[in-house]
């Protein structure tokens, strides 16, 4: 391997691909509950743009099983995010295992990736109308 082949997909733009079983169903969840509209569609996908990075819903016949993050927003103040969010009806998870507990939808995480020069990050996780499991993120600097 030489070094061009360690870097050949750094410099390329990276999409989030959304699996939707009922497009319709999902446009309106990311309108009503999100407040995102596409940027751009075509038959059977919806490409949306956040902070400058695109991601697309799609119809699929197969689902995502829910049981990870599939993406994630960070912002500046997710109190405010997540009070706004369940204002509109998105429903946050609970979660209560050891070393790990939300209040009120949010958990503090211990620790970060030392680039973001965070010493730990809140985040907070809900379902999308087709089960994809999205999260929300704010760093503790």
């Amino acid at each position: 391997m030489n070094a061009d082949d360690r870097v050949l997909l750094a410099g390329a733009h990276v999409a989030t691909r959304l699996p939707a079983q009922d497009l319709d169903r999902a446009r309106r969840f990311y309108s009503e509950q999100l407040g995102l509209e596409p940027v751009d569609e075509r038959p059977g996908g919806l490409l949306y743009r956040c902070g400058g990075v695109d991601f697309v819903v799609f119809r699929s016949t197969g689902a995502s099983p829910g049981t990870f993050t599939q993406m994630a927003w960070e912002v500046d103040d997710i109190e405010t995010v997540v009070s706004e969010l369940k204002r509109r009806g998105v429903v946050f998870e609970e979660v209560d295992v050891p070393g790990f507990r939300t209040r009120g939808g949010i958990a503090e995480i211990d620790g970060n990736y030392p680039s973001k020069g965070a010493r730990g990050e809140r985040g907070a996780w809900f379902r999308d109308s087709e089960g994809n499991m999205l999260g929300i993120g704010e760093l503790v600097v």
